[in-house]
């Protein structure tokens, strides 16, 4: 089966135009699966209702979120309507809304898709590495299991990427927004990208007007970030997997 993994959508510009690109290149790449990272999705910032549902519509089949997963209150009880809308697992269970799995039959076999947060310089939440543990626990009927990776350091993703490996058919780092040149298999079989960076405005600073990202670097003072608007990009990853035996058979960069 081939799984496709879009790094994150933000705001309207990013969601028209993977409306605009993805059912054709679904249809061209014969791609199974489709798993999405959407919590810049809404105008501003964070995800709402009606940027999950737009991803939904035009082709996403679970939507994964990260530290902006809450933003908008209005996604709270959203979160335990859809299933097809998942939180890192390891926000507390107990006082979070919403799952930190989901589980999509495709009726021949089952994908288990897990999300979970990083720790090193981003929210001191659970130990990523103990929650996977956890998490694979709850997919263990699933064939096939893909784990999006928010997180901020590079040599975190990359841990947890071989401390995964073997036991999950993919795992795929996001958040940064900026796409990385070292998608392969890993030696036990996990196909593995440390991030896929994002679907949005090209001449942007991840996403945000140039201009805005430049004064607060530069004078260091409050500025509210804006939206950039042009040309966009998708970007990604698209896996061959062996549903099977769960194993990944190779792993392609994905930018149009």
């Amino acid at each position: 089966m081939r799984m496709l993994c879009i790094g994150d959508v933000v705001s309207v510009g990013g969601c028209r135009y993977l409306a605009r690109t993805l059912p054709a290149l679904r249809r061209e790449r014969d791609i199974d699966f489709v798993l999405c990272n959407g919590e810049n999705s809404a105008e501003g910032n964070g995800i709402t209702p009606a940027s999950a549902n737009s991803l939904l519509d035009c082709g996403v089949d679970i939507i994964t979120t990260g530290n902006h997963a809450f933003r908008r209150r209005e996604i709270y009880n959203f979160y335990d309507e859809c299933k097809q809308l998942v939180r890192p697992a390891n926000y507390p269970e107990r006082t979070t809304p919403g799952c930190g799995f989901a589980i999509y039959d495709m009726l021949r076999y089952r994908i288990g898709v897990i999300n979970i947060m990083g720790t090193s310089y981003m929210e001191p939440l659970g130990d990523p590495f103990d929650c996977l543990d956890r998490m694979l626990e709850k997919v263990s009927e699933c064939s096939v299991i893909a784990v999006d990776f928010h997180a901020e350091s590079t040599a975190e993703k990359r841990a947890m990427g071989f401390y995964a490996d073997g036991r999950v058919s993919v795992l795929a780092g996001t958040h940064t927004h900026v796409q990385t040149a070292d998608e392969c298999v890993l030696p036990n079989g996990t196909g593995y990208i440390t991030d896929l960076g994002m679907t949005g405005v090209i001449d942007s600073v991840l996403g945000v007007k140039k201009d805005l990202a430049i004064k607060k670097f530069h004078e260091h003072l409050p500025v509210k970030f804006e939206t950039a608007e042009g040309k966009c990009r998708m970007s990604g990853c698209l896996f061959d997997i062996d549903e099977k035996s769960g194993k990944t058979r190779s792993a392609e960069r994905i930018n149009i």
